[in-house]
């Protein structure tokens, strides 16, 4: 990992974005089949929710904007594209699929944005950019599953749309560890800064604070 770390730094990569001035927390498809080994989950992901409800609940406490998301298919599996092609499984995700439903320690309160998507990012043609531009948010807070597929694609995103993503590194999750692992360290030296959760209640705390 040395090795490795001193070739992204000698070549610039892994600088801090560091806060906006605004910012919201995005939950990737943290829902009841990405939590079930059977299904799509395993590895750390149940882990990942349960920091993310502490995370989750100062969000509230600081009335700041809030996203989930899930992928939602239609009944037909009309709208499922290629993606399905490599996980034919994920077409079961329709609107009232159980599986397909937000897990109960995050249930959605009103106000939220509940994102359907039929790709991996939160992003792709979806109305969550256009959500957060009209709520001024330029930091995007990102928990969810799973870290190598659909977190990553929505820090990707994140990024392209200009926002200053932050992974918050114990509430994100993958069914196996290694791509887990790799995919945190290249999304901290490319696309996002990485951050435990207290770690980022105590930075936008501070932040705050300052801006009283």
């Amino acid at each position: 990992m040395t090795a490795d770390l001193d070739i992204y730094r000698k070549q610039n990569f892994g600088n801090r974005l560091g806060l906006g001035e605004r910012s919201a927390l995005v939950i990737v498809d943290f829902t009841v089949g990405f939590n079930d080994p059977a299904l799509f989950g395993g590895g750390n992901i149940d882990a990942a929710i349960q920091r993310t409800v502490g995370l989750l609940a100062w969000f509230r406490s600081e009335a700041l904007p809030v996203a989930h998301s899930r992928v939602v298919y239609a009944e037909d599996g009309s709208d499922s594209g290629v993606f399905t092609l490599k996980a034919p499984a994920l077409r079961m995700l329709t609107e009232h699929h159980p599986a397909g439903q937000i897990v109960p320690e995050l249930t959605p309160q009103a106000g939220e944005l509940i994102v359907r998507k039929t790709q991996a990012s939160a992003f792709f043609n979806t109305g969550l950019s256009a959500w957060l531009t009209q709520r001024r948010v330029d930091t995007v807070v990102i928990t969810g599953c799973t870290t190598s597929g659909c977190v990553r694609a929505t820090v990707v995103d994140a990024l392209s749309h200009n926002y200053r993503p932050i992974v918050a590194t114990d509430c994100v999750g993958d069914r196996a560890m290694a791509p887990h692992e790799a995919n945190l360290f290249d999304m901290g030296q490319k696309y996002a800064d990485l951050m435990s959760r207290d770690e980022i209640i105590q930075a936008l705390q501070a932040q705050q604070a300052a801006s009283r």
